[in-house]
């Protein structure tokens, strides 16, 4: 065991990491927000032409551009969760979720598929925020001031509602590449592996980000693993080493997810035997609560702020 095994360094690890991930918070969240703002206010601005200054929300033009869908939710007043406005509109929960991704749900019927778009027009035409979009009220053309300020409120709105996982995709971007550049170091070659590759047929001294393995006891269930490594030197069953990379910025999420994990070894064990390894790369809030419990489950851990841990793997 790395770390699993040494519960009297917890305390002064966790202190570490927490510190860890502030520093890079105040540091480079603020940016990845801006960032984000920055070309989210673009594609506000661009929903906003879509529909002719939201006086054209339409069956035709949600057909057409159903990716402006988020962007007219926070438009309203209040401001609309996915999952409020399908209640309020009794819309189809797939055709909703299927245009906050930019498509429409083909095997839907074109009656039906009008009826649901049309009643998601009515609810966001009763409730459009003519607070932000003064010239609705007035039935004139806004002025390029008034459609920046617009846009950019709905963007603050819309980056508000994701901020954690701007956040989260941001740091753990930042952990992979930092995994990267370290085994780079030690001589590894990044490539690249199909779905469902056998895990045991990729070549040693390599690695490879965020791979499907096939898991569970008939293999049948594809399981994301964020790095893959294949010692230089292959072990007696040929198995990688399967590597997590986990950041949290408080305590109360991880111990809501820290199943996660288990449920995943326990796929994988199924699949591969006792021998499997998954090990988790850490950085920022993970209490000892969350670190027992998966301890418990026979996993480990390397945290980020000693990442030097990874030689304990004999890679």
């Amino acid at each position: 065991m790395i770390n699993a095994d040494k519960p009297q360094l917890w305390k002064q690890d966790i202190v570490k990491s927490v510190d860890l991930f502030n520093n890079w918070f105040i540091k480079f969240a603020p940016k990845t927000y801006r960032d984000t703002r920055k070309q989210t206010t673009e594609q506000v601005i661009n929903a906003i032409n879509l529909t002719e200054n939201l006086t054209n929300i339409t069956i035709k033009s949600l057909n057409d551009h159903p990716e402006v869908l988020p962007i007219l939710r926070m438009s309203t007043s209040p401001p609309l969760a996915r999952d409020r406005l399908i209640g309020l509109a009794h819309a189809n929960k797939n055709l909703v979720k299927k245009m906050e991704e930019g498509v429409i749900a083909v095997q839907m019927d074109e009656d039906e598929l009008n009826r649901n778009l049309d009643k998601i027009c009515k609810i966001i035409h009763e409730l459009l925020d003519t607070d932000i979009f003064p010239w609705l009220t007035i039935k004139k053309k806004p002025t390029k001031l008034e459609k920046e300020r617009a846009s950019t409120i709905v963007a603050d709105r819309l980056c508000g509602a994701v901020a954690n996982p701007i956040i989260r995709n941001a740091q753990e971007q930042r952990q992979l590449a930092l995994i990267g550049k370290y085994l780079k170091k030690l001589g590894y070659k990044q490539e690249y592996h199909l779905s469902g590759t056998p895990i045991t047929e990729i070549p040693p001294g390599t690695f490879s980000f965020r791979m499907n393995v096939p898991s569970g006891k008939e293999k049948n269930i594809n399981i994301p693993v964020d790095v893959v490594i294949q010692p230089k030197k292959l072990r007696r069953s040929k198995l990688p080493i399967l590597i997590e990379a986990k950041s949290a910025g408080d305590f109360t999420n991880v111990n809501k997810r820290r199943k996660e994990e288990a449920t995943k070894m326990r796929q994988l064990k199924a699949a591969y035997g006792s021998e499997i390894q998954l090990i988790l790369f850490l950085c920022g809030y993970f209490d000892a609560g969350y670190l027992g419990y998966e301890a418990a489950e026979g996993l480990d851990w390397i945290w980020e702020h000693r990442i030097e841990d990874f030689k304990k793997l004999r890679i």
